[in-house]
């Protein structure tokens, strides 16, 4: 079936370059297609990386809202750019860790893909191991979305790892009827589907690991290391507020969405 990836990208200082010199069309020979909604604040090394690579590139208009509000808005957008693109199955995920994924777990990514088709709609989580890699401050607030979402949907599932399997029809069904323009669509979408027959899983994998620090190799040695550098994170407040904002987004979306239900 016509598997598209769905990114979206924003790296204004171009931290992800290198990477995507190594990766890139690694990662693209295993889709069909890829679908990239872009910020026009991105790095233009890494969009011209994309656009060499055959990647659909499409810019944000000057302007556009940023930031945790308007994540939903960019992954609904990315989705039909993908079914744009004729996809049978979109797979959505953020850039940096698609990026990840196929540098270090290439083979699991290609077995994730095959799955694809099995459910409508797939939440492609973290196994313990893989969510464990994560800042204590990442870790702690997204126990707090998880325990939310499982409480309203009734599966013990890891919804924040920013990576969807959607079939056709899920994505159309979605882009149509969510006007969730938060990163609260980590939680909503599955929730909305409930309206429908159309069936949604999960799959727990390694490869959605910590990928953030693929990017700050001078900030790691900085901190003398990489635990250092995380324990640097983690006592930052600022990241403490960030992540408990994100939190409260994503728990509005839940009640948003469970009152819809009724």
């Amino acid at each position: 079936m016509r598997t598209i990836l769905a990114v979206t990208h924003h790296d204004t200082d171009g931290r992800m370059f290198d990477q995507m010199q190594r990766v890139l069309l690694r990662l693209a020979a295993q889709y069909d297609g890829i679908a990239v909604r872009a910020t026009p604040q991105s790095a233009p090394g890494g969009l011209a990386l994309l656009h060499a690579s055959g990647a659909a590139v499409a810019l944000e208009l000057p302007g556009a809202r940023e930031g945790l509000m308007s994540v939903g808005q960019a992954r609904r957008e990315v989705v039909k750019q993908a079914l744009e693109m004729s996809a049978e199955l979109i797979h959505l995920c953020d850039f940096d860790r698609a990026l990840h994924w196929a540098e270090f777990y290439p083979d699991e990514l290609a077995g994730v893909i095959a799955q694809l088709g099995s459910h409508d709609f797939t939440v492609l989580g973290r196994t313990q191991r893989a969510f464990e890699t994560h800042p204590q401050v990442q870790r702690d607030t997204e126990r707090i979305i998880n325990a939310l979402f499982a409480a309203a949907y009734g599966q013990p599932w890891d919804v924040t790892a920013a990576s969807r399997g959607l079939t056709r029809a899920a994505a159309e069904w979605l882009t149509q009827h969510s006007d969730d323009d938060t990163i609260g669509n980590d939680c909503s979408w599955p929730l909305l589907l409930r309206r429908t027959p159309m069936r949604a899983g999960h799959l727990a994998t390694e490869g959605l690991e910590f990928e953030t620090a693929d990017r700050f190799a001078d900030a790691i040695a900085a901190a003398g290391g990489r635990a250092q550098w995380i324990a640097q994170i983690d006592a930052d407040p600022r990241a403490w507020a960030m992540r408990l904002e994100l939190a409260r987004i994503e728990a509005e979306s839940i009640a948003r969405a469970n009152d819809e239900q009724m």
